[in-house]
């Protein structure tokens, strides 16, 4: 991208125009063409100065982000990040936002943490729509072909599920779980790069959504077949003799919770027996370990690109080697089933 990335900040905070605007310019990338204090001033501004990424706050006088962007989908190729607050309130009309077709948020008091690598991956998710108007519907799922399970490692036992998945992470877990009947016969652990309370909100929107028993993992929980664990924001997901830990970063990673920390746990204690799946998001986490799951013998799976936000932490993995295949949400789905019915 030889030009500038443009970008639209709309909040009605002054304080925050400001500092986000200041934040934005400071990476040479990006340049803020305008600011507008309210929804409706927002969608006037962002029809007339066509940006490419707007920074959208969720609560707002006037208009609220959540009408703002049902107005803007149809009309605006943008990619849109939430500026939200970091409320249970907040995470929840967060993922609406994000159900809604929004790129990614970020929380007002955690600082501005992986701004511009969220801008600029809303920038590329706007290259990769062309310009052209969209809505927040999703593409028709690509047909599932069912699994050729004779390419599974023969000693090959699936005692575990982990999950690793970023920008556009909670859309592509809502369509994984929603295609797979509860409960499945091994516990699953996801590493979702999201801060807390975000990742407690995920979690009990997946439960409803999807029947799964899923919940935000809690330091010392027993793990149980079945269950859900979704790694806290802001700590690192492991896991003990029977329990789940939450803990401190130590300076293993750049992100809390991290794909490759949860992956290297679950080595430790299910050896090559995991069935890892690398979903939508930025970066190369969960690299690492997942292909070292795979040179072991384990089975991991990438989300494909057509059905990506952000090709990138599949990309990372494909390209490393450590993809045994590659699918859309719903055929992963299908996948795993069959994998756990077949190979226990």
């Amino acid at each position: 991208m030889a030009d500038l990335i443009r970008v639209l900040v709309v909040d009605d905070s002054s304080f925050m125009r400001k500092a986000l605007s200041k934040e934005i310019t400071a990476d040479p990338r990006f340049t803020v063409v305008g600011t507008a204090c309210n929804g409706e001033e927002g969608v006037r501004m962002a029809l007339e100065l066509q940006p490419d990424v707007i920074t959208l706050d969720v609560e707002m006088p006037v208009q609220d982000g959540l009408v703002t962007l049902r107005q803007l989908s149809p009309k605006c190729s943008a990619g849109v990040i939430m500026v939200s607050a970091a409320t249970e309130a907040g995470a929840q009309i967060t993922l609406d936002a994000l159900a809604l077709g929004a790129i990614d948020f970020i929380p007002k008091s955690r600082g501005m943490a992986h701004l511009h690598e969220k801008l600029y991956a809303a920038a590329q998710v706007r290259q990769k729509r062309g310009g052209a108007p969209v809505t927040a519907a999703k593409p028709a799922p690509q047909p599932f072909r069912p699994a050729n399970l004779s390419n599974l490692p023969r000693d090959f036992r699936a005692k575990a599920v982990v999950i690793g998945s970023s920008t556009g992470g909670p859309q592509a877990l809502t369509e994984l779980f929603m295609n797979m009947a509860p409960p499945l016969p091994v516990p699953v652990f996801i590493a979702q790069h999201m801060p807390s309370p975000f990742t407690n909100a995920l979690a009990k929107r997946l439960s409803a959504q999807s029947r799964h028993d899923v919940t935000e993992a809690k330091d010392g929980e027993p793990i149980v077949n079945g269950r859900v664990y979704i790694g806290q924001g802001g700590l690192h997901l492991r896991m003990g003799e029977g329990v789940v830990h939450v803990c401190p970063d130590t300076g293993e990673s750049l992100y809390q919770p991290s794909a490759d920390v949860l992956a290297s746990s679950a080595f430790e204690t299910y050896g090559k027996n995991i069935l890892a799946i690398m979903l939508t998001g930025l970066g190369r986490d969960g690299t690492k370990e997942f292909t070292k799951i795979r040179k072991a013998g384990g089975w991991t799976i990438a989300q494909d690109s057509a059905s990506c936000t952000v090709f990138g932490m599949p990309k990372s993995l494909i390209e490393a080697g450590g993809a045994c295949e590659t699918l859309p949400p719903k055929s992963i789905a299908h996948r795993v089933e069959e994998i756990l019915v077949n190979r226990r």
